[in-house]
């Protein structure tokens, strides 16, 4: 499947590595030149050096989502290479896991911050950058332990629920604007920053549990994010796309 993004230029959040290095290369290889921003600069020029040797639009930015001046920053000189920002992806998020009893402050300050003040800010700057006679597209990453309950995941998905409300809210605010805002929620993909965290006979005993008895890939979510921000999905708005083999239906 093919989705024409020629001449769209988009901003995603924690491009450096995992899903959101994922999610660049392929908005990049679907025509669209690709802002790649994460706190780590080194990943993100890996990250954009990669795009252009493919033959894509890449550009750099290291930058910390949760300091809105920082964020700021770099989505002004996007749009000032580009002309104008069309959608901007929030990817970026603290993944940690661990029972409540050893949730620490600064933990709880550093998730809530990423994962719900960089959403906000990255709306804030669509808007800011956009060009109001095309609209633009805005896609938060949502999950399914957004709706599910998950032992030693209360956190995590404290920040994904709210993503979901904060899509859905934006969704209704945003649209006559002809700003479209969707959300992923991709399932267990083994990226490595998850593989980290689990053991691997965890993934094992979640692929016999997924309906379509196979773990995620990165280029899954990939896909649906291109999909989001193409044509094909022109009327689609306030939607949470589940990437995640059928496990949210499922129950």
């Amino acid at each position: 499947m093919s989705f024409d993004l020629t001449g769209q230029t988009v901003l995603v959040t924690g491009a450096g590595r995992g899903l959101g290095r994922s999610v660049a290369q392929t908005l990049a290889g679907y025509g669209a030149a690709v802002g790649v921003l994460d706190l780590d600069r080194a990943t993100c020029e890996a990250t954009a050096e990669e795009i252009r040797r493919a033959g894509g639009a890449a550009f750099a930015f290291g930058a910390d989502v949760t300091d809105r001046a920082q964020f700021a920053r770099a989505a002004g000189q996007l749009a000032a290479e580009r002309g104008r920002i069309d959608a901007v992806v929030n990817n970026a998020m603290l993944l940690k896991y661990e029972p409540i009893e050893q949730v620490t402050e600064g933990v709880l300050d550093r998730m809530l911050a990423i994962g719900i003040k960089g959403s906000v800010w990255g709306a804030q700057l669509l808007l800011a950058h956009m060009d109001p006679a095309r609209g633009g597209a805005l896609i938060n990453m949502a999950s399914p332990v957004a709706e599910r309950g998950y032992p030693n995941t209360a956190i995590y998905s404290l920040v994904k629920a709210a993503i979901v409300s904060l899509t859905r809210t934006l969704a209704a605010e945003l649209g006559p604007r002809q700003v479209r805002v969707n959300a992923v929620a991709p399932g267990s993909i083994p990226t490595p920053g998850a593989v980290a965290l689990n053991d691997p006979k965890e993934y094992e005993r979640r692929a016999r549990t997924i309906p379509l008895r196979r773990l995620g890939r990165e280029d899954d979510n990939a896909q649906a994010v291109a999909y989001l921000l193409s044509p094909a999905a022109s009327f689609v708005n306030g939607e949470i796309l589940h990437v995640d083999g059928g496990i949210a239906a499922a129950g």
